[in-house]
């Protein structure tokens, strides 16, 4: 039996963590059944089918489901001697929209490869966190340098963040990374002072060249940000929508199903607004059981990060679980007009069959960190 075999079999004799892979398994039904609710009216105007979403949806969770729980027998430990790999492909993969890339609103964001298509931006997510883990667990003796611990990794993540920006327009997965850099350099010990002198007024430079540079549609989410009622019939639509669906909902909601923003107010409200139909549809209590989930499984995260055995595996978990916290914030800041709209999905919610999949896989990755957390 080879090394690699007889780690796969001593990590998987491990238990895994219960709490998490059952609040993952509430999350994901409690999504298929929004998808099921909120996409019927699209699907049947757009496909001529009312399940068409929903059923695509299904066979995604499977599919996903079995990649988790392949993954989570995986020594986590294998992807540390992956990490330039994950870079390498990410790249490739962000680059490939040149040539394969599907237009959606203006931007170049999809690959279709006929049967099946994705977003290079959803992997390279997960290949960020792979690549800094390992980057920053291999240098951990040089990060109170500026060098090794902010100009370094700052450089290394530019080809990703130009890519995503310049060929996709892609502005919410471009936040997602840099936040998911920032969190794990900082967790691994590299010098707030830096960020303070050095990070905030890059980023704020950077902000400031984006709106510049942006044709003015960045500027004008933030001006219907400010006042959506100002143009609510154009630009102000979506979110006044999404308003009008929260509202609706009250305290205990209309009923499931019984949507009336679905019919085609909100625009495509299976996707980045579909917590606006939960919450009409399951009101406020719903909402609150969503958002407590959600915290579960962030705080159980937290937690197989700090029992990791090593410090790749505890920068491994708190990336993934900082991917799907900061995804979850943003949505669901965006959808209640706490911030201008970026197009951030909600994860285990939002339909989308690749980025279930990924979320599913990066969570399988997780539970591989908490088998070795929870040695027998």
């Amino acid at each position: 039996m080879t090394k690699v075999k007889k780690k796969i079999e001593l990590i998987s004799k491990n238990p895994l963590d219960f709490t998490l892979i059952i609040t993952v398994f509430i999350l994901l039904g409690l999504g298929i059944i929004t998808v099921l609710s909120a996409s019927t009216p699209t699907a049947l105007a757009e496909t001529g089918k009312s399940y068409r979403y929903v059923g695509t949806q299904i066979v995604a969770a499977v599919i996903g489901v079995t990649f988790m729980l392949i993954l989570s027998k995986i020594d986590y430990r294998f992807w540390q001697k992956k990490y330039k790999l994950a870079y390498a492909v990410s790249i490739v993969l962000l680059l490939s929209t040149v040539v394969m890339g599907a237009s959606s609103n203006g931007a170049k964001r999809w690959v279709n490869l006929g049967f099946i298509s994705f977003q290079p931006s959803e992997i390279a997510k997960v290949g960020v966190i792979i690549f800094y883990s390992a980057w920053l667990t291999k240098n951990k003796d040089k990060l109170k340098s500026i060098n090794d611990g902010f100009i370094k990794p700052i450089l290394l993540i530019l080809p990703m963040v130009g890519i995503i920006l310049i060929l996709q327009n892609h502005f919410s997965a471009t936040m997602v990374i840099c936040m998911l850099v920032a969190i794990l350099m900082l967790l691994s010990g590299c010098r707030m002072r830096y960020f303070i002198l050095f990070g905030v007024p890059l980023v704020v430079v950077a902000v400031i060249a984006l709106f510049v540079a942006g044709q003015g549609f960045r500027m004008q989410r933030l001006i219907t940000f400010s006042n959506p009622w100002q143009d609510k019939t154009g630009d102000g639509w979506q979110i006044i929508q999404s308003l009008y669906a929260i509202g609706s909902g009250g305290l205990f909601g209309v009923g499931l199903g019984k949507s009336k923003q679905k019919y085609l107010y909100i625009p495509e409200p299976h996707n980045d607004f579909i917590f606006s139909i939960l919450a009409e549809e399951l009101g406020f209590i719903g909402c609150a059981l969503v958002i407590i989930l959600f915290a579960v499984l962030v705080w159980r995260g937290i937690i197989i990060s700090m029992k990791a055995p090593d410090m790749f595996g505890s920068l491994l978990a708190a990336g993934i679980t900082s991917m799907i916290a900061i995804q979850v914030i943003i949505n669901i800041a965006v959808v209640t007009s706490s911030m201008p709209v970026t197009g951030m999905a909600l994860p285990f919610f939002s339909y989308g069959g690749t980025a279930l999949m990924i979320i599913l896989s990066a969570v399988g990755i997780l539970l591989s960190v908490s088998r070795a957390a929870n040695k027998t």
